[in-house]
């Protein structure tokens, strides 16, 4: 009797970690979908000259929707270990981290705004750096997780940067 209850309490919480598991992932993919579906074709980009490093529309979209799915999971997985509780800053930081990696194709792609562009970047940089650090200290895989995304907000950051001087 006593292990048929202990079976349904860990059956239970199996169905709510892999409910929060998809709620922390999808939340941020469909917000970066949508961001990518509005704002994501641009007439401009796609004629300008630009360096051979400049990759492709449909490269920016994928990577972003990739980096955006990584970081939730990262953010998932710290939440995990109980790391965005207590006198944690890392769930301020992600959130940050989330809303200005969401403002990089409305800025670049629709108003051309690529100084704002390129300081949003730096900052969602720091951000990320900072994101890094904190998940870091709560769960290693999460840390690694946060590296790819990191060298892709630089990379976005460096061609806002360069679109600027266009």
């Amino acid at each position: 009797m006593a292990s048929q209850t202990l079976h349904e309490t860990k059956k239970s919480q199996a169905k709510r970690a892999l409910r929060s598991l998809a709620i922390g992932i999808t939340i941020p993919f469909a917000i970066t979908l949508t961001i990518i579906i509005l704002f994501g074709s641009s007439k401009r980009y796609n004629v300008l000259s630009k360096p051979f490093w400049f990759a492709p529309l449909w490269y920016i979209h994928s990577a972003t929707l990739g980096s955006s799915l990584c970081m939730g999971l990262a953010a998932w997985l710290v939440w995990a270990d109980g790391g965005f509780k207590g006198e944690s800053d890392a769930l301020c930081f992600y959130v940050a981290h989330i809303s200005l990696s969401i403002v990089w194709h409305p800025l670049v792609l629709v108003m051309n705004a690529y100084a704002v562009a390129a300081v949003s970047g730096a900052v969602n940089c720091v951000t990320l750096l900072i994101c890094y650090l904190r998940f870091r200290k709560v769960n290693p895989f999460a840390k690694d997780l946060a590296k790819p995304c990191l060298a892709w907000t630089v990379y976005l950051t460096l061609v806002s940067f360069k679109l600027m001087l266009l």
